[in-house]
């Protein structure tokens, strides 16, 4: 291949490397004005009264926004005000949003807002929430509206049911010889971006709304701005620049709404609002949490036969992306194995917590902790060897999803090769515990991944090429660059296409939803297959054009030409050609006669056969393909005081074909290192109250520099053949498995159950030694 499967450089790396990329925080303006929000101290509480009379003593206050009710929001269930009116549903709650000269002032108003409280009785996990006297988040969730195939029940806190039933749960259960249960739980955590989020609203003279704000759903902004203020979408203009990471936590619409409401109250004015990192972590969306219970049966020698499950999603305080997450928890429930009878509930649940928005990974990092650690259980009462009890059911070609959609080589992978390799990687063969001279315990664990990407049934990308008088090609796609890299990719594809140096595809990074073709949302991986998919359209496009131009000149057919290395010429004799630059922005004859002008591609991609899910069976095509995998994790445990040391982390993904290696190896590292985040320390800590404790990086903690371990990461290549040149996206599987990976090598080292996250000395202590200790 010309460029595919070569590491090349990103495009936008020097911008970053040198300080010169340009993110909406560093966006600044005359007369721009500042908002900043009063937070909620409380978890649950009724508003008795708001007074902002001292707030606006201070200098330079333009407008406080309070106790107005605004338009509910939502995506799925309009239940949330932008600003709490009446009560208060989680710590953390905008209560009120002052807009100021500057956010000095903003801020000083703010803590100037005197607001009376009733505390009300809080609910503190879903499993709380399910109980028969629990409070309920939302006294008339029937009332709200909401989009067609979600459910709310009322009088519950479930804000939404998906039901997957396959097969004959009772037949599955009497071909079981051994079962084995498990129960996982784990709390709300954060997405810990490098960038914390940041909107700018303007409302101009002619009604035009600009917004500029790191996300990675601006299409999706321009959307809601229309649904909830009635405002042309075609008066809605929003622009992103480089996003310093989301990891799905800005694709949630949040501070976008506000920051229309703040430039509204001035006036129309340009409003900033961004958070800061406290902020963040509390006020905007989190990273859903999970209470989980699953029950597994397999014959004597350990084929699967019947699975139960219930996944409570923990949604907080209202629903938004969290009923689209729990029902992709749904969809792929029973991790990458061959089970023919399966019942699962999985529901969103309204707690007293931060609402939740997609994580890396959209549930998958969730329930494949939960599933996969239950399969190590029912790998020890079997006597089993984990990882070939994994073979053994290893999904495979011909079987079917919980979702019933039969797969194939190309829309599933080869699992098999993953498990494999995974084994000679890991030298599974020498053991899987050892104690070491110095008395530290080694121990590895292994999980396997899937996913496939439950997005909407009509989402779609699109891409633009321009050509310029030199013959380079501009690349305009609505793919936000978040630091995944894709747009570099999308420029080796058309570099593939077009046998075209990469340096001369000039690639736009901003987004302007006004001027640049619509992506749905860059989220779910799937920037490479959908984007490429439009990419290759376009230059299908472009080609023809440029072949017709080309065809009058060289006196020749269409079909005998060929366009490569920045010519045009005749597939049966090369030297007869002319220059691209010579016909892309039309041909000049010697006479000054011209023909053709600047050639303009363009190409859509919608997924296909797509299909809602069956609201009683769950059946249903919710996705286009299911990337496979298998991870690893090795520990050395001191069981003395329950401290350890992750040794290495594995991974062997099924990429289809590897476009950039370095990109994919960096991509893949680095979503290894969020998942050893989540599984091993990050995590909200809740008081009684609902109360947030750790909101700051000085107490909660991801990995820092030099705790990482050594990652090793290796790909299997079984192509999709719908996808571009057979590369699937792989920008959240590194991380599905990680948590799980950890968790199993823990249990073997400590030789106990462990069912929690995150997985801190102290949690290995109270389940190793708690029942000794009448504290605990």
């Amino acid at each position: 291949m010309y460029i595919i499967g070569k590491s090349v450089y990103r495009k936008e790396a020097v911008d970053k490397v040198t300080g010169e990329a340009i993110y909406t925080n560093d966006i600044q303006s005359p007369g721009m004005l500042h908002a900043r929000m009063l937070l909620s101290p409380y978890a649950h509480a009724r508003i008795i009264s708001i007074n902002t009379e001292k707030a606006w003593k201070i200098p330079g206050v333009r407008a406080i926004l309070a106790g107005e009710r605004f338009p509910l929001t939502g995506e799925e269930i309009r239940d949330r005000p932008p600003i709490a009116v009446d009560k208060v549903r989680y710590f953390g709650e905008t209560v009120a949003l002052v807009v100021a000269d500057n956010p000095v002032q903003a801020k000083r108003a703010s803590e100037l807002i005197e607001v009376v409280y009733e505390p009300l009785p809080v609910v503190n996990s879903p499993t709380e929430a399910m109980q028969a006297n629990a409070p309920l988040v939302h006294e008339n969730i029937e009332s709200y509206e909401k989009v067609e195939r979600v459910n709310p029940e009322p009088n519950t806190n479930i804000a939404n049911r998906t039901k997957i039933r396959k097969g004959n749960i009772q037949k599955g259960w009497s071909e079981s010889d051994v079962t084995v249960e498990g129960t996982v739980s784990f709390s709300p955590s954060d997405h810990a971006a490098m960038e914390t989020r940041c909107s700018i609203a303007e409302i101009r003279q002619d009604g035009y709304v600009v917004i500029t704000t790191s996300s990675q759903a601006p299409f999706m902004v321009k959307k809601l701005i229309n649904l909830y203020f009635g405002i042309d979408t075609g008066k809605v203009i929003v622009n992103t620049p480089l996003v310093g990471g989301g990891y799905g936590g800005k694709a949630a619409v949040q501070l976008e709404i506000l920051a229309f409401l703040a430039s509204r109250a001035v006036g129309g004015k340009k409003v900033k609002l961004f958070n800061t990192r406290e902020e963040d972590l509390v006020t905007s969306p989190c990273h859903i949490g999970l209470d989980a219970k699953i029950k597994l049966g397999c014959t004597r020698n350990g084929y699967l036969k019947a699975a139960e499950i219930l996944y409570l999603f923990d949604g907080g305080a209202y629903s938004d992306k969290a009923v689209d997450v729990s029902r992709a928890g749904a969809v792929d429930c029973t991790g990458p194995y061959h089970i023919e009878n399966v019942w699962c509930d999985s529901l969103c649940i309204y707690t007293n917590h931060p609402y939740a928005s997609p994580f890396r990974g959209f549930s998958h990092s969730e329930l494949l902790f939960a599933f996969e650690r239950t399969m190590d259980m029912l790998a020890q009462k079997l006597g089993l060897d984990p990882l070939e009890l994994r073979r053994k059911n290893a999904i495979l070609p011909g079987h079917t999803t919980p979702t019933q959609v039969r797969l194939n080589t190309s829309n599933l992978g080869n699992l098999p090769a993953c498990i494999d390799r995974l084994k000679e990687i890991m030298k599974w063969e020498e053991g899987q515990r050892s104690i070491q001279p110095d008395g530290l315990i080694r121990a590895k664990g292994i999980c396997c991944i899937w996913k496939t990407s439950t997005i909407d049934t009509d989402s779609s990308s699109g891409v633009i090429l321009t050509f310029n008088p030199d013959g380079s090609v501009n690349l305009i796609s609505g793919v936000v660059e978040i630091g995944t890299g894709t747009k570099t990719i999308l420029a080796q594809i058309l570099s593939e296409r077009l046998k075209m140096p990469i340096e001369l595809i000039h690639v736009r990074m901003k987004v302007n939803t006004q001027t640049t073709p619509e992506h749905w949302k860059t989220v779910a991986s799937r920037g490479t297959y959908m984007a490429g998919r439009a990419v290759l359209e376009a230059a299908e496009d472009a080609v023809e054009q440029i072949k017709k131009v080309a065809a009058c000149v060289l006196h020749g057919a269409v079909s005998d030409l060929e366009v490569a290395g920045g010519r045009v010429f005749l597939k049966d004799e090369p030297s007869t050609g002319i220059e691209l630059k010579d016909v892309v922005y039309g041909y000049t004859y010697p006479n000054g006669n011209t023909i053709g002008g600047q050639v303009i591609g363009r190409g859509t991609y919608t997924l296909r056969r797509m299909t809602y899910l069956d609201p009683q069976t769950g059946e249903g095509r919710p996705g286009p393909e299911w990337t496979v995998g298998a991870q690893g994790v090795e520990v050395e445990f001191n069981k003395r005081d329950f401290t350890y040391k992750i040794i290495r982390a594995v991974s062997v993904i099924d990429i289809g074909k590897v476009i950039n290696e370095k990109a994919a190896q960096g991509q893949v590292m680095g979503a290894m290192a969020m998942g050893l985040c989540f599984g091993g320390r990050e995590s909200f800590v809740f008081d009684e109250q609902g109360r947030v404790l750790n909101a700051q990086f000085r107490t909660y903690r991801p990995l820092r520099y030099g705790e990482n371990p050594e990652y090793v990461v290796s790909f299997v290549e079984t192509p999709q053949i719908d996808a571009p040149y057979g590369a699937r996206g792989v920008g959240e599987h590194g991380l599905i498995g990680m948590p799980a990976a950890l968790g199993n090598a823990l249990s073997i080292a400590a030789e106990v159950n462990l069912n929690q996250l995150p997985l801190i000395p102290e949690l290995i202590w109270r389940a190793k030694k708690g029942n000794q200790h009448a504290l605990i």
